[in-house]
């Protein structure tokens, strides 16, 4: 059963996977994630692709790191965010144990949030190593958005910053090339220095986008609670605060909270009246 509530009307304007493999240089794509419908709805008409990314375990539900995250959350958040994005193009990650066992795997995770979702694509961390998954799920019609460089589902030793050296080079470079010969329609590009990325953006057919790594990339994607100044962890380099809603938030219940111990809400506008009784 497809959840996806997109009507063709609604689809007149839609920014498909072919859109975004045809973007050029002269119009950088504007990617931010959404996990929420809310926020997707607000940010729908202003970006070019949503992600409902896996970094949700960390900035929804306080994991660690995004090992953790299960297909079944993916999928709710996606649903959620289909449900009010029309403009964007919407992919949902494919988390950590849901696609690393080879190409079958991959197939019957990324059906299921096709399916259950009405995402437009899905995206999938590594590059070389996944060649086979991306090619079979392209062959089953399901549209991928790579990843390669840093890979936080397989951070293990934490998060360190690729490219470095002659060899981290050839190796991001390699896995670019893996995704693109694979068929997918783009490729994230993640805490990679940024000479490399810059690279690997000339060298490749598909569009690059960048998180932390080059403003040569064809776009850019940032974790809107990161921009928001919403998540309490740690603030990467690569990102930037937009916005503190996070103090916004702390101001207003403190307001409601001081309003309620001084018993000034609720106001009158807050309660109900009895209804007079009808007469006769």
């Amino acid at each position: 059963m497809n959840h996806h509530s997109r009507t063709a009307e609604s689809l007149s304007c839609h920014i498909g996977p072919a859109d975004i493999r045809a973007a050029t240089p002269d119009r950088p794509l504007v990617c931010l994630t959404a996990y929420t419908a809310p926020v997707a709805a607000y940010l729908d008409p202003l970006c070019d692709l949503l992600l409902v990314g896996d970094s949700l375990g960390m900035v929804i539900y306080g994991m660690d790191g995004t090992v953790g995250v299960t297909l079944d959350m993916m999928i709710a958040h996606g649903r959620a965010v289909t449900r009010r994005a029309r403009h964007a193009c919407v992919v949902v990650d494919l988390p950590a144990g849901s696609y690393e066992n080879g190409p079958e795997q991959a197939l019957e995770s990324a059906r299921r949030v096709m399916t259950e979702t009405g995402a437009d694509a899905v995206k999938l961390e590594g590059g070389i190593a996944v060649e086979a998954s991306i090619a079979a799920l392209v062959g089953d019609g399901i549209p991928v958005l790579g990843q390669i460089g840093l890979l936080p589902q397989h951070a293990e030793d934490g998060f360190r910053i690729q490219g470095r050296g002659e060899d981290g080079a050839r190796q991001v470079l390699e896995d670019g090339r893996a995704v693109e010969r694979a068929g997918a329609f783009a490729v994230v590009i993640e805490g990679t220095v940024e000479p490399v990325a810059r690279r690997i953006t000339e060298a490749l057919s598909i569009p690059t986008i960048g998180i932390g790594a080059s403003a040569a990339c064809s776009g850019q994607i940032l974790v809107t609670d990161d921009l928001l100044g919403l998540y309490d962890g740690h603030l990467p380099k690569f990102a930037e605060r937009y916005a503190d809603l996070a103090g916004t938030i702390r101001e207003a219940a403190q307001r409601w909270a001081d309003d309620v111990r001084s018993r000034a809400f609720p106001a009158e506008r807050n309660t109900y009246a009895e209804k007079p009784a009808r007469e006769g």
